[in-house]
């Protein structure tokens, strides 16, 4: 459950506030001004922050300043009046999550809370876009000195980079390494996912929008090219902008100019961009999905991603890496990986990559008892030497079905929930109620997929648990 600080002067406001929130499912701590609440957040952290931007004693910008030098990783989102939009966008490039005018509706407060919710837990998983960004890339193999040296000479460059390679990889960290190795360290570092904007929105999300331009649009509202003025832009999954938005993003890329939907006023920015895709745009471009004369814009220094089984020297690195993470994270204290073990996570091929290793070792923290991850504490299938298929590329897949790429995440997906489901069995003697409670769904749920996985048979309590009450 997130913790959300709410800073604001008005009573009801903080009232009204705390009470969506808390409906959301949210834990909500309140303070009446800057200052009491950067001393809550001294004394006790937050996950999200929403301060109002005009107070007493301390204003949002100055909160904004304290937490950002506390914990950057902490998202601020500014609550400002219509006349102060222009201070707000000023918050936004110093640093601020995102902003909300009064009168807002609990609709737009849930989105804006959501997003900050998922950009903590992203951060968790990853670095700041500051000179320290390179360090977080792991490993030492050949393939990753070639990253660095690419990174060292077209860091502090204006040249557009794109970062080719497999979901997983770590083309948010590289893009981190780019911006944070340059002059624009202290200017904005914005990020955008293009695949998870849908089409409709994504003009206005790129580009902003004047108020009236569309229903619901309330209010002028600035673009994410707007607020990396100065600064970095990252445009992540760039092979999923649909081809009509490809030419108004060339214009804004070789001009450094764009208006805002329903604008007619130009803006001119100074923008550095960084794009990465796990596509094969040449493929893209064949099959008129891609515009030629913007991958040509944007390949300026391309640099490709090895992927993890590519570069196995750097596996063991890792691993070790997440351990501490997350014995840190899970308060654990596993003090490392058997030999056996380790040899086991160096021969598997990891089709989803770094963050499919993050992802295993965070579950076998979960359940491991120590001191150290064995063989015994990984999946059934790493024991037994079988890799998945590799997922096929978006360019050659073809249309989902008999070994298509939803049947492989299926199989993924149930192969992981059997896993988990026999492990909590074991860490429960195969107790069915207090498995279920570890794994925090309910009990007749734990049953049905017992049953479906041909699970029922190895739980030598699931008959004295009847009686026990969930």
């Amino acid at each position: 459950m997130a913790k959300i600080l709410v800073i604001d002067d008005e009573a009801n406001l903080r009232k009204v506030l705390a009470a969506m929130l808390r409906r959301d499912g949210f834990d909500v701590t309140v303070a009446a001004d800057g200052e009491q609440g950067l001393a809550e957040f001294n004394k006790n952290g937050a996950d999200i922050v929403v301060t109002d931007l005009v107070m007493p004693k301390a204003g949002g910008m100055e909160v904004l300043r304290a937490i950002n030098a506390a914990d950057p990783d902490v998202p601020v989102i500014i609550i400002t009046a219509h006349g102060t939009v222009d201070s707000a966008v000023e918050a936004i490039k110093a640093g601020a999550f995102d902003y909300i005018t009064k009168p807002f509706d609990q609709a737009e407060l849930s989105a804006v809370i959501a997003k900050a919710a998922k950009a903590h837990d992203v951060a968790l998983h990853s670095v700041r876009a500051d000179d320290k960004a390179r360090a977080a890339i792991i490993g030492d193999s050949p393939q990753l000195q070639e990253v660095f040296k690419i990174i060292d000479k077209v860091a502090d460059t204006p040249s557009t980079v794109l970062i080719n390679g497999e979901s997983g990889t770590g083309k948010e960290l590289v893009a981190s390494a780019l911006h944070g190795a340059s002059s624009r360290r202290d200017k904005p570092f914005i990020k955008i996912n293009c695949a998870a904007i849908p089409h409709s929105l994504l003009e206005s999300e790129l580009f902003g929008y004047e108020r009236g331009a569309f229903t619901g649009a309330v209010t002028s509202k600035p673009g994410r090219f707007e607020l990396a003025d100065g600064g970095t832009l990252f445009l992540d999954e760039i092979g999923e902008i649909p081809i009509e938005m490809q030419v108004k993003l060339l214009r804004a890329l070789q001009e450094g100019e764009f208006e805002r939907v329903g604008g007619i006023k130009t803006t001119h920015v100074d923008v550095r961009l960084i794009a990465a895709t796990n596509r094969d745009l040449q493929a893209e471009i064949e099959a008129g999905r891609f515009r030629k004369d913007l991958y040509y814009r944007l390949a300026v220094v391309p640099l490709e991603l090895p992927p993890l089984r590519e570069r196995r020297g750097d596996i063991s690195m890792l691993a070790r890496h997440f351990v501490e993470k997350y014995n840190r994270k899970l308060n654990k204290r596993i003090e490392g990986i058997a030999d056996d073990a380790l040899a086991l996570l160096q021969a598997y091929d990891w089709p989803g990559n770094i963050r499919e290793l993050e992802n295993l070792i965070e579950r076998v923290l979960l359940f491991a008892d120590g001191p150290f991850i064995t063989a015994t504490d990984l999946p059934e299938s790493m024991r037994q030497g079988t890799t998945p298929p590799p997922a096929p590329s978006p360019a050659s897949e073809t249309p989902p079905g008999e070994g298509g790429l939803k049947d492989i995440v299926r199989m993924k997906a149930a192969e992981l929930e059997k896993d988990l489901i026999s492990k909590a069995l074991e860490e429960t003697g195969g107790n069915v109620t207090r498995a279920a409670r570890l794994l925090q769904i309910s009990r007749k749920s734990l049953q049905t997929k017992m049953k479906e996985f041909g699970l029922r048979d190895t739980t030598a309590q699931d008959g004295r648990d009847e009686g026990l009450e969930d």
